[in-house]
């Protein structure tokens, strides 16, 4: 299933993908897709749902409505920094040892298709196309062997940041990662059955029609498995959290001199069978 969320009047309305240009709005089901959904086998019940009552569901159009973040705003937003060979390399910095670990504020949370908003004192807001693992269990010290059991599925995540506020302010890198706006996520959620093997994944963007990311995962330094599990470690996932895995080269940051984004300019991204996102930049007045 690849599930999606979308805005109608002053709701947003929960629902699934019947087709590549078709939404089943789900409100009759009668649940969000969020930490409750997917604590008590939510995926499997709509999954029934969907079979029992397809046929019967309201359809929208997915080019005629306003996609909204593909899930509910979960309880924790995980990024792990220099996941990518490639990437660590253009930043001029080591391999971790460790997977490098930060938070985006939730407020960040915002649709695939929203506008981007430089904040309103930014000059370096950058781009980071990353694969997002959604948690579907609780989970607590998690083996590698059994880490992609607790998924529930994954996405596209533009894991925006203002470089200026990450790196030359002192500090966590959390302040450089959270304005509003900056965690845009979907167009769906797919679910592990539609996806292969997610150390696989071809991801891609573009800054006003030219490819500046081109990667894979399998440049992963530290895999899904392992990062799920190493988190685990320090801390309860809850079902519905979201771990961005990281970025491959091509960030505004790597190039000579580093280019940032400015009102106008059109950033698109997206993951093999996961779908895409366009975003255009607006400055916060």
């Amino acid at each position: 299933m690849k599930l999606t969320r979308y805005h109608e009047n002053d709701s947003i309305i929960p629902g699934v993908f019947a087709s590549e240009t078709e939404i089943f709005n789900c409100t009759r089901f009668g649940e969000d897709w969020g930490e409750g959904f997917f604590e008590n086998e939510g995926l499997s019940r709509l999954a029934a749902f969907i079979e029992g009552e397809g046929d019967s569901l309201p359809k929208v159009r997915a080019a005629d409505v306003r996609l909204a973040p593909a899930i509910a705003r979960p309880s924790k937003i995980i990024c792990i920094g220099l996941n990518y060979a490639s990437h660590a390399a253009e930043a001029g910095m080591e391999q971790p040892s460790e997977p490098v670990v930060f938070f985006k504020a939730t407020t960040a949370w915002t649709g695939p298709n929203d506008p981007i908003v430089i904040p309103r004192n930014s000059e370096k807001t950058d781009w980071e196309v990353e694969l997002a693992v959604v948690i579907g269990k609780k989970a607590k010290y998690v083996s590698e062997g059994d880490a992609l059991d607790y998924i529930a599925g994954y996405a596209v995540h533009n894991d925006y940041s203002e470089r200026e506020w990450q790196l030359e302010k002192g500090g966590q890198w959390v302040k450089g990662k959270s304005a509003d706006s900056y965690a845009p996520f979907g167009p769906y959620l797919a679910t592990k059955d539609e996806v292969g093997d997610p150390n696989n994944l071809n991801l891609w963007l573009t800054l006003n029609g030219k490819k500046l990311q081109d990667g894979c995962t399998t440049d992963f330094i530290f895999n899904i498995q392992h990062v799920i599990s190493y988190l685990s470690e320090f801390m309860t996932l809850l079902p519905g959290d979201v771990i961005s895995t990281g970025t491959p080269a091509g960030v505004g940051l790597g190039f000579d001199p580093p280019r940032y984004l400015k009102a106008g300019d059109v950033v698109e991204l997206g993951i093999d069978g996961l779908g895409s996102q366009k975003q255009t930049a607006v400055k916060e007045s």
